[in-house]
């Protein structure tokens, strides 16, 4: 009897952790938009 006691004991240990852990993680990544246009450069007055 002592044996199923201990079976029992380790099947609730085992689904108290896995039931623990169902929150899910959320993750988001920041990535900074690219320039819609590049902005002229000054290059002189009439070129």
């Amino acid at each position: 009897m002592s044996k199923s006691i201990k079976f029992l004991a380790i099947g609730l240990v085992a689904l108290v952790a896995a039931c623990a852990n169902e929150e899910p993680v959320e993750e988001y990544v920041v990535v900074d938009p690219e320039p819609i246009s590049v902005e002229p450069t000054y290059t002189g007055k009439y070129k």
